[in-house]
């Protein structure tokens, strides 16, 4: 096999939702690496893409036989021998807004029976990442494949703050020359607010949500540019800040350029994954032309392809040469600030 060309970081989850029609999905494919993947596939399937993450015995084995039979590599994807709970039950309030909030309360309010694969399931509030403990879905330095090493771009999805500590060590020796992150939401909280700078430090992109960024620095700042300024400080080349339909913000450290990019005009039928597809497809952008405003351009078609559908996989259907000339089409879009 073709060593890989790019190696992602993430989580595999069991998805029960209502999407923003209204409509339910339950039990379905879901977590930030498979979009990530599909947001990258966009723009390049070969070699295939490398897969890393943890599961337990208990996760759907048909689920990553589907991501092989779509071209990526899940050699990665480390089976555990015990159960792991992985479901995820959302609800969009808006939009673009969705919301955790207990099934019962949601399906008696529809007027529904909730579903038996959801019985015992409780929301979880977003939980302080651990300074000290791993986690069963905890990515370790043994999980990596030794032949993905040899892949030399990467991309960290949210993840747990002692794997995003780890992993990018491990790679820069490996020779990873490109590697972008986009951090917790357990991370970004003001009690982080001193482990921020060394998570940040000799990234090439540091991807994150407008959200995020807010809740991070709140009680110290309310100024979006401002906060993008001093994570740039911290040692990245880059920081994209992911913000809805109003598109993305990019700040290039080094020429202290910024730059508004709008969201592509799309069809908006399920938002889910469109954040993980924008990181994927900025990846593949930067590796084409290692321009970190190409690479938004890139990363913001990825995400309209993905939420005029539902499914992780809606975007590797789109007609052949439509990314392309969407991208064409919002070329001339970028604003500098």
């Amino acid at each position: 096999m073709t060593s890989p060309r790019y190696l992602l970081a993430g989580q595999l989850r069991r998805d029960f939702y209502i999407s923003p029609a209204g409509r339910l999905y339950l039990d379905v494919l879901g977590g930030n690496l498979p979009y990530a993947a599909v947001g990258l596939a966009v723009w390049e399937k070969d070699p295939p893409p490398a897969l890393l993450a943890r599961v337990g015995e208990d996760y759907p084995q048909d689920w990553l036989a589907a991501l092989s039979r779509q071209g990526f590599d899940t050699r990665g994807i480390r089976v555990l021998p015990e159960a792991i709970d992985l479901r995820s039950f959302y609800l969009y309030t808006e939009r673009m807004t969705r919301t955790s909030e207990d099934p019962v309360a949601c399906f008696t309010r529809l007027g529904q029976p909730i579903p038996k694969a959801l019985i015992g399931y409780r929301p979880v509030s977003t939980p302080l990442d651990s300074r000290t403990r791993l986690t069963p879905t905890s990515l370790r330095q043994t999980d990596i494949p030794a032949d993905y090493l040899d892949a030399h771009i990467a991309h960290l999805c949210p993840l747990d703050y002692l794997t995003h500590t780890l992993l990018p060590a491990v790679l820069r020796q490996a020779g990873f020359t490109t590697i972008t992150l986009d951090p917790s939401p357990g991370t970004m909280i003001p009690a982080f607010w001193d482990d921020i700078p060394p998570l940040v430090n000799g990234l090439t992109a540091f991807l994150t949500s407008e959200a995020k960024l807010r809740a991070l620095f709140h009680g110290r700042s309310a100024d979006l540019w401002e906060m993008v300024e001093t994570l740039a400080s911290y040692g990245c080349e880059f920081v994209v800040v992911k913000r809805g339909e109003r598109g993305q913000w990019l700040y290039d450290a080094a020429t202290r350029s910024r730059w508004d990019v709008p969201a592509y005009p799309a069809r908006l039928a399920d938002p889910t994954g469109a954040g993980d597809a924008f990181c994927g497809g900025f990846l593949a952008g930067y590796h084409l032309t290692f321009d970190p405003l190409q690479a938004v351009l890139y990363g913001n078609i990825s995400a309209s392809l993905v939420v005029e559908g539902s499914g992780v996989f809606f975007a590797l259907d789109a007609a052949p040469g439509l990314a392309s000339a969407r991208l064409e089409a919002l070329r001339g879009s970028a604003r500098r600030v």
